[in-house]
């Protein structure tokens, strides 16, 4: 194998290859990019058995040929060369890479030993990049981090007849985005994929700048997984087995009783009085006539509290918070104001979960389908 590519996109290619490969791996073959240099190409591939990354790039191939190395030796590497084309060559089972003055030799690892990667299939739909990675990005942070139950660290995506929405839980907050979705000639309405949320996060963050992103729900006597496509790079993941909780019952339909609040300022008081509490301690927020009011009773040696304004519709609701979980909700409410809405339960005495959505002006709800449901207390029992 010998070819030749350039710095910058070898280098870019290569991190992207890499990037979701675990970091530790009990066979050390996955922790490998295969190398294919054939016809004027160059594809770079990693696959852990789980999730798989490829992609392909311009190269001046002068002997074709496969070889797999490292990937995070190759990604630093690749990073810090000098600004001057990459040569690659085989010679006597190792790698030889040049690049200006630079010379470096790699072990090869045995390419027969690499397992196949999965097979895309037939696309299921596209969906705009920049909205799939902003409704990534929304989403994702309320999927739980606790490995016990797996099923609610995934993301759900569900498709409807020209959307996709995605669902993440924790048990504490439901966050659900919908998004246009292009199912072209096939029927995908009513398929449903479970992503674990890293996974997504990441392909969120690699394809939002790609203009349109292609999905492909793959089920086999095999396996079930999802890829993701765009500009000559493919990642594929597999899916998280079990049933998703049905939060979207939790969400009422209409609700009556709101406050309106700017999204920078109640972002600020609530980083400010929130400095006081112990860990994992939740804030009070008292809504009225004369606007918000945020208290925190902290330790015996601190309190604070502070009142913003908050335009109320309906009566005075007093509710508790855990502040980490209202940031990571008002950090996703891509607007200058929040609307806050106030749910009902059957006990008078217990106030429902928070609604947490976009609002364009004090009087204009937001455009997105941003959905954010809040409860210090569990949501599902």
């Amino acid at each position: 194998m010998k070819f030749q590519v350039n710095r910058d996109v070898f280098s870019e290619a290569v991190s992207f290859a890499v990037k979701l490969l675990p970091q530790r791996t009990t066979q050390p073959i996955l922790s490998g990019v295969l190398l294919t240099a054939e016809g004027g190409s160059l594809t770079l591939s990693s696959f852990d058995y789980e999730v798989s990354s490829q992609t392909e790039i311009t190269a001046e191939v002068d002997e074709p040929g496969t070889a797999l190395v490292s990937g995070r030796l190759l990604a630093d590497i690749a990073s810090r060369l000098p600004n001057a084309p990459v040569q690659f060559s085989t010679v006597d089972g190792k790698i030889a890479v040049s690049c200006g003055s630079a010379r470096f030799t790699l072990l090869s690892m045995p390419v027969e030993e690499y397992p196949t990667l999965p097979s895309v299939g037939e696309r299921t739909g596209v969906l705009p990049a920049e909205d799939f990675a902003a409704a990534v990005s929304q989403v994702a942070v309320a999927a739980s981090r606790d490995d016990v139950t797996p099923v609610i660290t995934g993301v759900q995506l569900e498709v409807a007849d020209n959307s996709i929405s995605l669902v993440a839980t924790d048990r504490y907050r439901v966050a659900v985005r919908s998004i246009d979705w292009d199912s072209g000639s096939t029927s995908a309405e009513g398929a449903t994929a479970l992503v674990p949320a890293r996974t997504l996060s990441e392909i969120g963050k690699t394809f939002g700048h790609s203009g349109t992103v292609a999905v492909s729900i793959v089920r086999t006597d095999e396996r079930e997984l999802i890829a993701f496509s765009a500009e000559k790079k493919t990642v594929t993941s597999l899916l998280i087995k079990g049933n998703f909780p049905p939060v979207r019952r939790l969400f009422p339909e209409t609700v009556e009783n709101y406050a309106v609040i700017n999204t920078a300022e109640l972002v600020e008081a609530t980083r400010r009085v929130s400095l006081v509490l112990e860990r994992e301690a939740a804030l009070r927020f008292s809504f009225s006539i004369d606007g918000l009011t945020l208290e925190a009773a902290g330790s015996e040696q601190a309190q604070a509290s502070e009142t913003i304004d908050a335009h109320l519709v309906g009566e005075d609701t007093v509710v508790s918070l855990k502040p980490s979980f209202l940031l990571d909700g008002l950090s996703a409410v891509h607007s200058e104001f929040v609307r806050i809405s106030f749910t009902k339960t059957e006990n008078p005495n217990k106030p429902g979960p928070v609604l947490i959505t976009s609002q364009s002006s004090k009087e204009q709800p937001g455009s997105d389908d941003y959905k954010y449901l809040l409860q210090p207390n569990l949501l599902l029992r």
